[in-house]
Order: structure tokens, then C-alpha cells, then sequence
């Protein structure tokens, strides 16, 4: 959660007119086939425009100006001979940790700053964003609006037992499925075919695109995404994925030497030097069950046990049985009365009490209200649900703690609302203020030898020591030689 959480999110109007179109065949610039398309050029270009501002409130943007002109510039001269060259192609960095790259219907292609730490070469970055413009030019979101339903985004809404609650876990996100969308093995395999083409067309060795998939592919082991899906979770991986993407790479270098193509790995590894690495605290963390907030100064109580997730738009919390939501995201205005009124009538909330109070100092309004069951428009029955939920006012801004759960469920939930509600305050503890993200920092290797001895020598921990070996993209045991350059964690 950082100060982008603070920016109100539009509401796409387009899905309802998206809805009534009538699907129509177009020829696929890639294939030059005739395909069954819901969306014109056009209708795709006007949704990738629309999803932008969204996906940039969502995750925030890293903010690193070397990083962002050589994806720019990468990423014009890939557009420029790819099949749908007459797009406006845009490419940014999204900040989270998360290893992955997605596209968005229209030429909007996002890296998040977590697969950048983790490339080790240009080659490698090249390859997967040729495989993202590739999505692009084949269309493959837009074929899948037809037959399949969109990927959930978030982990809380995920868990969330009641569909009436998940809505409120998930009102920053309900816009956000579309980018999320599970690709078919086809579409995958075509994919990658394209990257290998586009990153060899613009002199690049898509080998080691290769290489770069055999290093997720060992990540995959143990990991689970927190804000987006992992690369490899909206990126099937047929278990030779790995032998095509090479064989197409000998395929399209065929007549010339590989030294012909670039690789690049000194050059990408001093660019990336200093890159945040892992989840920043200074946009909250959670610890010893509290939130804290190092940069708006605040923090509160979270359930022991409860999953919780933190993005720029706000901070969820449940229990694991789903039952329950809280959730941290700010109201517009100043006005506490003003803000509360707002929030109860939007969502036809039956008020059981309201009254202005003190949190810890601060000037606050609880209110408790209700929304009786009843029938939704598509004529399923809804569950009585209560909300306890309070307007903070902190630093010129209106906090809203809001909890959710079942009418009945309340009884079991109550103390938990009030626990962390009640127990928000500023942040004024130096410790918990002052921490520092780690940072993936370029060392160069002092003589030859293995991997681990030279992380030996810059004094990376025991246990950290496989995770270093999947960002450096080398076992441990590979030989590294003198003056080369390799990867650690530190402050």
C-alpha cells in the first residue's frame, strides 16, 4: 500500500457495451486466418487504454529512468517489426516482487520490477518481451474472452467463503481479471515462437530465452504468487517448452555463427544494480501481527492467523476459513460525516448505529449497518451481511477500516473488528520507521570458482543461498570465472 492507494479508481463502462457486441470474424495478423473475434481492433485498442490507469493505481509504477528508456527502447524497435507494427505499443515497470510479465489487449505491455532482478542478460528480458508482443499480435486475449472465464485476482478474495463478501475484499480489483487470463498450450507455444522470432529479427540469441524458462521452472518449486500471478501460473509450461524455444532459436539463426547475436550480460546486470529486491516494507509490512506504515506513519493490529495482502490501493485481511473480511483503503474527501454518509448510501446499508468517537487520539466515526438478504439481478439469493466500519481521520486523509462478514457470523467476528480497529494509531517508533528494502547489488567475481564459494565471499547467508542461485540463473556448483559478474542481496 503506497501512496498510489490513494488515487480513486475509475469504473469501466465499457464491459456493459463489451457484452452486446456481436462476435464477428477478422483475419489474425499473425496467421492469416479468419478467426471468431468479440472485439474490433479498435474496441481491443479503447480497453487497453482503459486498463492502463487501473493497473498503474493497482501495483504502482517503479520508478527508475535507465530501466524505463531500455524497455522503451527494446520495446519500440520489437513493435516496429512485429505483425501489428502500426500499434503504439507502451511498456512499463510495475512495482512488485512478483516474477512476471503481462499484456494487456492494445500494445500495453507490463515487466514487474521481480522478473527485471531476476533476468541476467538482455537476450533473456528480449525473448519474453517478443513472447508478450506476441500475445498482442495474435490476440490471444481477445480470443479468450469467448471461452474461458477470467483468472480471480488476489489472494483475499480467493479465500473469501461468501460471493457478497468477496465483493467488498475486492472492489479495487473486479476490473483487473482480463489480465490475468490462463493461456491455452497452443496459444503459449505460439507465443513463444514469435519471441524467438522477434528477439532474433532485432539481433538477439533467443537461446537464452531457453535458458531463462529452465530457471523459472525451478522456481516453481514452493513458490505461490501474493499480488499477481507468478509468470509461470498464467504461463502453462508443457514440459518441453524449454527444447522448442531452442530449437526455434537454432531454426531462425540458421546460416549465421550465435556470436552474430547478442547477449548482453555485463551491460543488463550493471542497469539492474540496485534494483529492490523482495517486497518493500516502505510501502507497509506486516510484522509481529501488526501492519506497519513506514512512510504514511501509521499502524494496527491484524488477526493472528489471518492471510492478509498488501497492494498500492489497499490492505486485505481474513480468516482461513473465508468467513470474514477487513479491509484498509482510504475515502475521499475530508469530511468524516461527509465520507460515511457517502459509503452507506452507495451501498444501501441499513444503518444500526453511528456515532462520531476518538481513535487513539484521532477524530473518527464507527458506523454499524446492515444489508438485509434478498435477490441479485441475476436472481440468486444474497446473505444478510453486517459491516462494522471506521472513518479515521489522519493527516488530512480519511482512512476506512472496513470489516464484513455474515449477519450472523458477526457474534464470532466482532472482536477482531474491534481489536484492530480500535487499536489504529500513528506510527512513532524510529526502529519500525527507518527500514530499507533489500536490493539486488552487482559484484564482480574475484577468481574462479563455483557460485556459492564467490557468494561465500561476499558473505551471503547459508540460507539464502538457493534463492541466490535462481537470480544469478546458475546452480550453485557452476564455475564462475574471474572478473564475471554475479548477483547478491543486501541492504
Amino acid at each position: 500500500m503506497n501512496k498510489g492507494f490513494f488515487q480513486s479508481t475509475k469504473s469501466f463502462l465499457f464491459f456493459l457495451s463489451f457484452l452486446l457486441i456481436i462476435p464477428s470474424c477478422s483475419v489474425n495478423p499473425v496467421t492469416g486466418k479468419k478467426e471468431v473475434m468479440l472485439m474490433s481492433e479498435a474496441q481491443e485498442i479503447s480497453m487497453g487504454k482503459a486498463y492502463d490507469p487501473q493497473v498503474i493505481a493497482s501495483f504502482g509504477l517503479y520508478e527508475d529512468e535507465e530501466m524505463q528508456k531500455f524497455i522503451n527502447e527494446k520495446g519500440k524497435e520489437m513493435g516496429a517489426i512485429s505483425h501489428r507494427s502500426h500499434l503504439e505499443y507502451e511498456f512499463k515497470i510495475l512495482d512488485s516482487p512478483v516474477v512476471n510479465a503481462f499484456a494487456v489487449p492494445g500494445g500495453y505491455i507490463y515487466f514487474t520490477r521481480g522478473i527485471m532482478a531476476h533476468f541476467n542478460n538482455e537476450a533473456e528480458f528480449v525473448g519474453v518481451l517478443g513472447h508478450e508482443i506476441g500475445h498482442v499480435t495474435a490476440r490471444h486475449s481477445v480470443k479468450q474472452q469467448s471461452t474461458q472465464t477470467l483468472a480471480q485476482l488476489g489472494l483475499i478474495v480467493g479465500v473469501i467463503a461468501s460471493k457478497e463478501i468477496a465483493k467488498y475484499a475486492g472492489l479495487a480489483q473486479q476490473s483487473l481479471g482480463l489480465l490475468f487470463l490462463k493461456f491455452g498450450r497452443d496459444d503459449e507455444s505460439q507465443s513463444d515462437q514469435l519471441g524467438v522470432e522477434y528477439s532474433t529479427k532485432i539481433g538477439y540469441d533467443a537461446h537464452e530465452m531457453a535458458n531463462f524458462f529452465s530457471t523459472l521452472q525451478r522456481m516453481r518449486k514452493g513458490t505461490q504468487a501474493e499480488t499477481i500471478p507468478t509468470f509461470m501460473s498464467t504461463h502453462p509450461d508443457p514440459a518441453d517448452r524449454q527444447m522448442k524455444v531452442a530449437q526455434a532459436a537454432q531454426k531462425w539463426q540458421a546460416g549465421k555463427p550465435r556470436s552474430d547475436f547478442k547477449v548482453n550480460r555485463d551491460s543488463y546486470l550493471k542497469m539492474i544494480d540496485g534494483i529492490v529486491y523482495g517486497e518493500d516494507p516502505r510501502q507497509g509490512y506486516v510484522d509481529d501481527n501488526k501492519f506497519f506504515h513506514p512512510e504514511l506513519k501509521f499502524e494496527f493490529p491484524v488477526p493472528k492467523d489471518w492471510k492478509y495482502m498488501n497492494s498500492p490501493l489497499q490492505f486485505q485481511m481474513a480468516p482461513e476459513d473465508g468467513k470474514a473480511v477487513m479491509v484498509l483503503r482510504l475515502a475521499q474527501g475530508q469530511d468524516l460525516n461527509a465520507a460515511a454518509n457517502k459509503f452507506l448510501e452507495e451501498n444501501k446499508l441499513q444503518v444500526q448505529q453511528k456515532q462520531n468517537t476518538k481513535i487513539n487520539g484521532l477524530n473518527a466515526v464507527k458506523t454499524i449497518a446492515d444489508q438485509p438478504e434478498g435477490v441479485d439481478e441475476s436472481g440468486r439469493k444474497t446473505e444478510a451481511l453486517r459491516f462494522q466500519t471506521y472513518f479515521i481521520l489522519y493527516n488530512d486523509l480519511i482512512y476506512q477500516l472496513l470489516g464484513v462478514t455474515r449477519l450472523a457470523d458477526y457474534g464470532t467476528y466482532k472482536g477482531h473488528f474491534n481489536n484492530t480497529m480500535n487499536n489504529f494509531k500513528r506510527l512513532t517508533n524510529p526502529n519500525r520507521i527507518n527500514v530499507k528494502p533489500d536490493r539486488v547489488k552487482i559484484k564482480t567475481v574475484k577468481q574462479t570458482t563455483s557460485l556459492k564459494n564467490a557468494l561465500v565471499y561476499y558473505k551471503m547467508p547459508a540460507d539464502r543461498m538457493e534463492e541466490l542461485s535462481l537470480i544469478n540463473g546458475l546452480e550453485l556448483s557452476k564455475t564462475v570465472q574471474k572478473g564475471s559478474l554475479i548477483k547478491i542481496i543486501s541492504k
